[in-house]
């Protein structure tokens, strides 16, 4: 079983493109999978694009009436795909932007990957900001995560695409009772990549299309408020690197 993870907050335009190609990926690429969606108390109207597709699609919807923020959202979502689980080793948790950035057309490769022994793959997306800001600080986020997270051979830890095998997961979760993500925005994918990788057998990297055009635009306000964000988690978190490589295909 895929289990799907999107989390978004006053993205009406997008999400449902996203769940609208999701749909046609797995018509496409028949596996089992799951969508779970975590609103994190949207106000643009959200919430209605959200119920019709679960009328239409395999998919729970974690609705929130207070902002939880990401990191909250996201570990949510991940606890409910293992809770559903009996097949951990199995299965797997795909985790993709909300703000169609990053087409869900991509999750063949990742799961192709997983299907060859990967236990964490990650998404690397090249161009995929429309704004010299926020290319730059992309480009550099391995540097600005340091010295507390550091994955050799990852060339981008804030697409927000990644998959995880759920075995590899639940160890994460078994080692952090009390939670398991502390982070905020892009840093939340960077540090779920980091801590998942910190106890995988194998790590996959995977190059991927970005969507310029379907990336919001950014200020260099934005820029800014990332780059201090990924130096705050960077000074803040302590994950070991991870003890196996990282393949390339």
């Amino acid at each position: 079983m895929i289990y799907v993870c999107v989390v978004t907050r006053n993205q009406s335009a997008t999400a449902g493109l996203v769940l609208w190609k999701l749909r046609k990926v797995f018509q496409e690429y028949p596996r089992e999978y799951h969508i779970l969606v975590a609103d994190d108390a949207s106000t643009d109207g959200t919430s209605e694009t959200l119920d019709t597709y679960q009328r239409a699609l395999p998919l729970t919807l974690h609705q929130h009436q207070k902002p939880q923020g990401a990191a909250a959202c996201l570990e949510g979502l991940l606890r409910d795909a293992l809770g559903r689980s009996d097949r951990p080793k199995r299965d797997c948790v795909v985790t993709l932007p909300a703000d169609f950035s990053v087409s869900p057309a991509v999750l063949p490769d990742l799961v192709r990957r997983f299907e060859s022994g990967a236990d964490v793959v990650v998404g690397e997306v090249d161009a995929a900001e429309p704004t010299l800001g926020m290319r730059l600080v992309r480009r550099h986020a391995a540097r600005l995560l340091r010295p507390g997270v550091s994955l050799p051979g990852i060339r981008d830890l804030t697409s927000g695409v990644s998959l995880i095998r759920l075995i590899t997961l639940k160890n994460c979760l078994r080692d952090r009772p009390d939670g398991l993500l502390t982070s905020s925005g892009a840093s939340t994918h960077a540090e779920l990549v980091a801590r998942a990788a910190a106890g995988a057998r194998q790590i996959s990297a995977v190059g991927l299309a970005g969507r310029p055009e379907g990336a919001a635009e950014r200020s260099l306000g934005d820029a800014i408020g990332l780059a201090l964000d990924l130096l705050r988690s960077g000074r803040r978190l302590r994950i070991p690197a991870p003890s196996a490589p990282v393949s390339r295909g």
